[in-house]
């Protein structure tokens, strides 16, 4: 009797998922169909890419991989350098990624599984072309009722940590204000705003 009202109790005190929140899988499938409606469709290029960005804006935690991404060089920009940076970096992720969804001509997405460790989970998935197939492995939080992306790997090898070698090899040659400006010219004139 005691074990049975231990396992009672044990059930009503875990916290409850948000009514909100999808598994990670279901939430990826949803913007990666998502993704392939929109590169499929009759928009121009420029319309495509916007559509696409706002899509992964809600899905790509870019702060946290950006963070992830200076690493060590993080504790050396100031806070106003930081939010800057943030901003900056936001944009050349999504570019990055999602100018090379704009690549595929008719992508299909494939959803291998799920693993989940101690606070994220990880989702394997394939973009499929005509010619090619990709290995995509997203590692997702929770974060309030959706899930975000923290890290993205392509073919076993991390976009985030990929972007942070060539932010370490240029930071070793240029300060910080030289970096902000060269990302400034290439990504758009922010000013910081997060």
């Amino acid at each position: 009797m005691k074990l049975r009202l231990s396992i009672v109790l044990m059930i009503w005190l875990l916290p409850a998922a948000p009514a909100n929140a999808a598994t990670p899988l279901d939430y990826t499938r949803t913007i990666l169909e998502q993704a392939r409606t929109l590169v499929a469709g009759n928009q121009t290029h420029n319309q495509k890419l916007a559509a696409l960005s706002s899509l992964f804006g809600s899905f790509l935690d870019t702060n946290a991989m950006g963070r992830e991404a200076l690493g060590q060089h993080w504790s050396s920009f100031t806070s106003f350098q930081q939010k800057e940076f943030l901003a900056l970096f936001r944009e050349l992720l999504q570019r990055t990624y999602v100018q090379r969804l704009l690549l595929f001509q008719h992508p299909d997405f494939i959803y291998a599984g799920q693993q989940f460790t101690a606070n994220t989970a990880i989702d394997d998935t394939k973009i499929v072309t005509p010619r090619d197939q990709f290995d995509v492995a997203y590692t997702l939080i929770l974060a309030g009722d959706n899930w975000r992306a923290i890290a993205i790997r392509v073919e076993n090898v991390s976009l985030t940590a990929n972007l942070g070698s060539q932010l370490n090899d240029l930071l070793a040659r240029m300060t910080v204000d030289d970096l902000l400006a060269l990302m400034r010219r290439k990504y758009g004139n922010n000013s910081g705003e997060a």
